[in-house]
């Protein structure tokens, strides 16, 4: 990693909806991080943060390539949201560095923090949408807070809100939605500004296994169709198998099985399935410390009894 803050530039990303135009008008007066060629969008060197009771991650290192979704796997309270908190920009690590799109969070003051958050999406576990505002305020609050003009707000709501099936409870509030459909909202809201970068946490806890997958599905397709990059927390790992071995197929509006890497990868995909899709990778927590890094089929595959102890307790 070089050591030196680089510049703010600008970075083009559009989302896409199959029944409307691209709408690729950057926002007024703003600017994304350059992504450089060849570097990872994140990294993470040595990150160690403790509170009162004491220190809860240490030695986290680890990156994340542009469009690869990084999987942060663990039980509840290994430190998950922490690091993803931290990559955000809304912690302060105690020891260690923390790059993402070539910013260096340590040396960046809380005003350069607070624009550096306004390029990123956050789905948060619950929601977090605002109860008194319908759900085409609650998407677009963002951006009028940017002062986008009110046309271009109507349309980009109501192309997200789309793209995630949600545009007939347009006028609607929060709590007139069921869980999945606030959380969809929320996917809405995180993407509506076209950022490079989302992070989810937990997106599917507390949810029923169809509306699940239907969250995963909406994972899969903005990564698949808008090559956005994830860094996603859970503790489920049929989140991690759903990412990694499925695809959303752009052209048939489906999601397809990726099949399994092995000695004959390179041959032709058949039986329905694809043969690639963008990189998915695993980190899993334990105590505070990184305890396995690799894809999902490593850690299938591993015979590590804490893997597999995880790996049985989600059957």
């Amino acid at each position: 990693m070089v050591e030196k803050k680089r510049a703010l530039g600008h970075i083009r990303v559009s989302i896409y909806n199959p029944d409307m135009t691209l709408l690729a008008r950057p926002a007024p007066q703003r600017k994304m991080a350059t992504l450089v060629p060849g570097e990872p969008l994140i990294a993470f060197e040595n990150v160690r943060l403790g509170f009162d009771q004491g220190e809860v991650l240490s030695g986290i290192s680890f990156e994340v390539d542009p469009g690869e979704t990084k999987i942060l796997l663990g039980e509840s309270g290994c430190g998950k949201t922490l690091i993803m908190k931290m990559a955000a920009g809304l912690l302060r690590p105690d020891e260690g560095r923390i790059w993402v799109m070539g910013q260096d969070l340590g040396s960046m003051s809380e005003p350069e923090l607070l624009d550096f958050r306004r390029h990123l999406g956050f789905v948060f576990q619950e929601g977090a949408l605002f109860d008194s505002l319908t759900v085409s305020e609650n998407v677009a609050f963002r951006l009028r807070e940017e002062n986008f003009p009110e046309a271009e707000i109507e349309a980009r709501v109501r192309e997200v809100l789309r793209f995630v099936e949600m545009e007939p409870a347009i006028g609607k509030h929060p709590g007139e939605l069921s869980g999945g459909m606030r959380r969809r909202v929320s996917i809405a809201r995180a993407l509506v500004d076209r950022p490079p970068l989302v992070f989810y946490d937990s997106p599917t806890a507390g949810l029923d296994p169809v509306t699940s997958q239907t969250i995963i599905t909406l994972i899969l397709r903005g990564r698949d169709t808008q090559g956005v990059t994830s860094m996603l927390a859970t503790q489920r790992v049929q989140d991690m198998f759903g990412l990694a071995r499925f695809r959303f197929d752009d052209k048939t509006g489906q999601v397809t099985r990726v099949r399994e890497a092995g000695p004959t990868s390179g041959a032709s995909a058949t039986n329905g399935e694809s043969s690639s899709a963008p990189p998915t990778n695993l980190v899993v927590l334990r105590e505070g410390h990184i305890y396995f890094e690799g894809t999902t089929e490593q850690f299938l595959h591993s015979p590590d009894a804490y893997l597999k102890m995880f790996l049985a307790s989600a059957e």
